[in-house]
């Protein structure tokens, strides 16, 4: 342990998200003295203005489905309508319930609180206000900002920030870009009843994913009444006329009326006025903060987690890193985490989930791949005469028999990744699935049911 004597706090983190709020609690558990400093939210991102917030409106769009679905199942159901005002207070007031949640388990830990945006005055000195404190150890854990395109009028769209707290559902959306993000809240619009567009410049939607979970997502949501453009022309300009309407004009010279465009374009390290330059803690060009496998930047006793560096940017992951590093520096320990085979969700409608490498990525690694995949429709769909798929992918290497991914869209998909993920970290062979006996009736055991090979891949 440090001698706290010499400076104000054993360890000051700066930003009060997953990551911060993780290493914080436990470095203070560890016997520490600490310090968080948060300028705008306990929880960051994730359970503000990301994962939580999200997944609610996830389940409000998929309520739409369920009530039509019943009919199938011989529910009578009048004509139903969705509140979106009513929706909205109901999830600010649970988000604000986790704000509180956040600030007392810190408060519990024997953490101090501090309020306002920290900003570097030297390499051990912290500025609040009118405030100084100083640190032996300092981790910035100031997450990612979401991206906007520069273009005339662009101030006149929204980010995902503030999707969150729109206080009318738009009639008319566009969403500017193709990733998980636009893709997720266009898919909550859609379900609610807006009519969505989303503009994407490639051929595929999510880029980086399996190339067999990018066409079968893309023709659901294009089933689904999601109009996606491909190889869409760039945005000029925005302008709102006198109704607040957009008119959004785009480089093919066409001018079109939307009440809602959303940038969906990516995000990037939230630094901005930390003083990171005064200090020498090094960034790339897209203000990344650089640092090694011990999460230390070119300051030895600066660190930095989470999205603001470019490990891996998942909440779970900055969860994984502030408990890691905290360990390290304050329990003796020493301790390192596998950022490979990390299971992941997206929260369309229908969702997918993925864990390990891609088909494309895996034929790199291996040379002689076994690739398995199963379509069908759900049961619960067949009485409701819902026409959406399931799609299942599992990728075999033929050397060890061991599967090394898996991948798939569908009813329930994040639930049941979460436990193939389990498998593939502790290197479970095709012979073991094929031990298992399945659950039935259930979509999940076609995974321990695949016996014909797809095909091939050398």
């Amino acid at each position: 342990m440090t001698n706290s004597k010499t400076y104000d706090f054993d360890y000051f983190v700066i930003g009060g998200g997953s990551g911060g709020v993780r290493t914080a609690r436990i470095a203070a558990a560890h016997g520490a003295k600490v310090a968080l400093a948060e300028e705008k939210y306990m929880g960051g991102t994730c359970v503000n203005v990301g994962c939580v917030p999200k997944k609610l409106m996830t389940y409000a769009a998929h309520f739409a489905c369920d009530i039509k679905d019943a009919k199938g199942y011989g529910w009578t159901i009048p004509e139903a309508k969705h509140n979106w005002a009513t929706f909205i207070e109901a999830k600010n007031s649970e988000i604000e319930r986790l704000n509180g949640i956040y600030e007392n388990m810190l408060k519990n830990a024997g953490v101090t609180v501090l309020h306002g945006k920290a900003i570097f005055e030297d390499a051990h000195t912290i500025k609040i206000g009118p405030d100084t404190y100083t640190a032996d150890k300092i981790v910035i854990a100031t997450g990612g900002k979401a991206n906007r395109l520069d273009h005339n009028g662009c101030e006149h769209g929204i980010t995902s920030d503030e999707f969150f707290y729109l206080k009318e559902r738009p009639e008319r959306a566009l969403f500017i870009g193709a990733g998980y993000i636009s893709l997720e809240f266009a898919c909550v619009l859609n379900r609610l009843g807006t009519h969505t567009t989303v503009f994407h410049r490639g051929d595929k939607v999510l880029r980086g994913f399996d190339e067999d979970l990018r066409n079968h997502i893309g023709k659901e949501l294009e089933k689904q009444g999601i109009d996606i453009v491909y190889n869409a022309p760039g945005i000029m300009s925005i302008e709102k006329d006198k109704d607040g309407k957009l008119l959004v004009n785009t480089s093919d010279n066409k001018q079109t009326c939307y009440d809602m465009v959303l940038y969906g374009v990516g995000r990037s390290p939230n630094i901005d006025g930390l003083g990171l330059e005064k200090i020498g803690v090094n960034t790339n060009a897209e203000g990344v903060v650089k640092v090694d496998e011990h999460f230390r930047t070119s300051v030895d006793h600066i660190y930095a987690i989470g999205d603001v560096t470019d490990i891996i940017n998942l909440t779970p992951a900055a969860l994984a890193q502030g408990h890691v590093l905290a360990d390290n520096l304050f329990g003796g320990m020493n301790r390192s985490q596998s950022w490979d085979d990390i299971p992941t969700a997206v929260f369309t409608n229908p969702p997918i989930a993925t864990c390990g490498p891609t088909e494309e990525e895996a034929k790199k690694k291996y040379k002689k791949l076994r690739v398995y995949c199963s379509e069908f429709r759900p049961m619960k769909y067949v009485m409701a005469n819902r026409d959406e798929r399931t799609f299942m992918k599992l990728l075999v290497d033929d050397k060890t028999d061991k599967v090394v991914g898996a991948h798939m869209m569908g009813l329930e998909t994040p639930e049941m990744m979460q436990a193939i993920g389990v498998a593939i970290k502790a290197g479970a062979t095709k012979a073991d699935f094929d031990a298992t006996i399945g659950i039935h009736p259930t979509s999940a055991e076609e995974f321990v049911t695949l016996r014909s090979v797809t095909r091939i891949v050398e």
